[in-house]
């Protein structure tokens, strides 16, 4: 576990102040674009951006709706850029296994082009039931491809200096969140990019 996060660490800390100019920034508009599109907000919600970078993703919401807006990210200047960009917010440099808020404080949970480097999904899943209010939504872009795709990309996807460890089907990330308790609500998805959106029970 501490491999994949250090490794993801190093790579978005090295591409931290041009993240938005990057190829990195380029390929992952297009999924924080389509998400902040789906996301259904009530105005001075709580929302949790997991591995939020600088803070775009929860820029673009607040555009929308006022809401309160929370982010953590593993890499130290993403945060530091996060909280400069969006002054008004709460950031943390934090990992996805042991979330820094008490229990049943948010009303949104978003990941954007992220779950790929979570190296313990499962932990992240029963911190985000505990981290959600009952009803809580939870928003997941991520890659999306075909099974035969994933068959052959994902033993060789750790050996990445990105800290990339597996790319899932829908069915792989509902299964995961079903098991502590959530139901879903939708799954879109539009050429490589899947959003599965969850409720908690």
């Amino acid at each position: 576990m501490g491999n994949f996060n250090d490794k993801s660490r190093a790579a978005y800390n090295q591409i931290a102040d041009h993240y938005e100019s990057s190829p990195e920034g380029r390929f992952t508009k297009k999924f924080r674009d389509l998400l902040a599109a789906m996301i259904t907000l009530q105005a001075n919600c709580n929302v949790l951006d997991v591995a939020c970078g600088n803070g775009s993703l929860l820029a673009a919401l607040n555009r929308r709706t006022p809401i309160n807006g929370f982010g953590i990210d593993i890499a130290d200047r993403m945060i530091k850029n996060a909280a400069a960009n969006n002054p008004d917010m709460e950031f943390h440099v934090s990992g996805c296994e042991a979330l820094p808020f008490q229990d049943c404080t948010m009303d949104i949970v978003t990941v954007c082009a992220a779950y790929h480097h979570f190296p313990d999904v499962t932990a992240f899943a029963r911190e985000t039931q505990r981290v959600l209010r009952p009803k809580g939504r939870l928003y997941i872009a991520e890659m999306y491809l075909p099974a035969v795709l994933r068959w052959i990309c994902n033993p060789f996807l750790p050996l990445s200096k990105s800290g990339d460890v597996r790319f899932y089907s829908p069915k792989g990330i509902l299964a995961n969140f079903k098991r502590v308790g959530f139901e879903e609500i939708d799954v879109n998805i539009s050429g490589h990019i899947q959003i599965v959106a969850m409720q908690k029970l």
